[in-house]
């Protein structure tokens, strides 16, 4: 099966014999790889792989190439060799968490032969009678643990790939602190191989030991009431945020975040992000977004991080700075929302001039100074602006009444 890829790695326009050889194997072995995946190792010159998977592909005649660390320095030795018969060896399927993306974006598709292993999610899958298609599969090896955050909903089944022996405890609890104390936790170690073994145990009380670090840890979430679990639509509970009054609330983060329309993959600058709100729900709203803030005040920028690691959104990237000399050198972004120094001198030029064409910028503004930026902004580049007035139920006395927010005016534009 040939590899394919869409970046550097694309199909050439003349195609090429292969000469690099991506094998993914098992735990056992050479025993379990097809025969054309094993002749390709037999007639490799040089082999390369994790000291691991050299050892699971022994015997070798080709010469041998341990990863070094960071693994990255190893591909250099690897395009050094082009043209020339080349295996690298790998767990599972090398293109599914794997190393397979990795050397397609350094080489042409036709370049490349695959042959994939079945993964440790099918291998899991398999053993326990779970659809894969019904599971979230999630990355922690080597990964922030946040990142199965917003996976924790009762009644989800998850398949979380660990770093080691330590993941399902910390997994055990996280689910505890957030309620779901009674999720199943089974843990696969070694899978497919002569080690291999299966257990279980409920998060609360979680106790199991001498857990191989090559593992697999499988939840079914459960919880009532009490469970702390994300729902997907946009504007969280203030309540989840920890801030100093310096918050897009819920309301008028809904509504912001509907004007940015977070598509999948995008970018998102947030410029003041304050206690990270707007950038924390961009990043939740598909697990492929990624957001940059930056933050004058260190204090504010240290509880925005705090708030995403709580709250799972490992691909926000907050930077101590100010605008605009604070952005430069960032990617150009999909987004903008600036929350706080659009009053600023150059910000919203700098804002501007770095968006994408298509892209959207958001600005909000409670002060009349502000507001009057926004006129002139709308007089300029055109775009919606709008005023949303906000008033929450509170107590008067022994009765209730209707306490209204400060009104914020919105201005979105999409730079032609």
């Amino acid at each position: 099966m040939d590899a394919l890829s869409s970046s550097p790695g694309s199909l050439s326009s003349a195609a090429r014999a292969p000469w690099l050889t991506i094998v993914g194997i098992g735990e056992d072995g050479r025993a379990g790889l097809s025969p054309a995946a094993a002749a390709a190792l037999d007639a490799a010159e040089f082999v390369a792989g994790g000291a691991r998977h050299l050892a699971l592909a022994a015997p070798l005649a080709a010469q041998t190439f341990a990863w070094p660390s960071p693994i990255a320095e190893g591909y250099e030795a690897i395009l050094a060799r082009r043209g020339r018969p080349t295996c690298v060896v790998a767990s599972g399927d090398p293109f599914h968490y794997g190393i397979g993306a990795e050397l397609a974006k350094r080489l042409p598709a036709d370049e490349i032969r695959a042959y994939p292993h079945p993964s440790a999610f099918s291998l899991a899958a398999a053993r326990l009678g779970w659809s894969i298609p019904d599971c979230a599969l999630v990355s922690l090896h080597g990964r922030a643990l946040s990142r199965i955050v917003p996976e924790l909903v009762p009644g989800a089944r998850i398949l979380a790939l660990t770093s080691d022996g330590t993941t399902a405890a910390q997994v055990a609890a996280m689910l505890v602190a957030r309620g779901m104390g009674a999720s199943r936790l089974v843990v696969l170690e070694a899978l497919g191989g002569p080690r291999e073994r299966v257990r279980a145990a409920q998060a609360e009380g979680f106790a199991l030991a001498d857990i191989d670090p090559l593992n697999l840890v499988a939840i079914e979430v459960a919880g009532g009431a009490e469970a702390i679990a994300l729902p997907r639509a946009a504007g969280l509970d203030d309540a989840l945020f920890e801030n100093d009054g310096q918050l897009t609330k819920a309301e008028i983060r809904a509504i912001t975040l509907a004007a940015l329309r977070p598509l999948p993959g995008g970018l998102l600058w947030d410029v003041g992000i304050g206690a990270g709100s707007v950038a924390i729900e961009w990043c939740l709203a598909h697990p492929r977004n990624r957001a940059l803030g930056l933050e004058e005040r260190p204090d504010r920028a240290a509880r925005a991080r705090v708030n995403a690691e709580r709250l799972g959104a490992a691909a926000l990237e907050i930077h101590d700075g100010v605008a605009p000399d604070g952005l430069s050198g960032w990617p150009a972004p999909d987004a903008i929302f600036v929350g706080g120094g659009a009053g600023d001198p150059g910000v919203v030029d700098a804002c501007w001039a770095a968006l994408k064409p298509g892209g959207r910028i958001v600005i909000n503004a409670v002060s009349l100074e502000t507001e009057a930026i926004l006129a002139r902004l709308h007089a300029a580049h055109g775009g919606a602006m709008r005023r949303i007035a906000i008033s929450r139920l509170d107590r008067v006395g022994t009765m209730h009444g209707w306490r209204p927010a400060m009104p914020v005016t919105q201005w979105v534009a999409v730079k032609g």
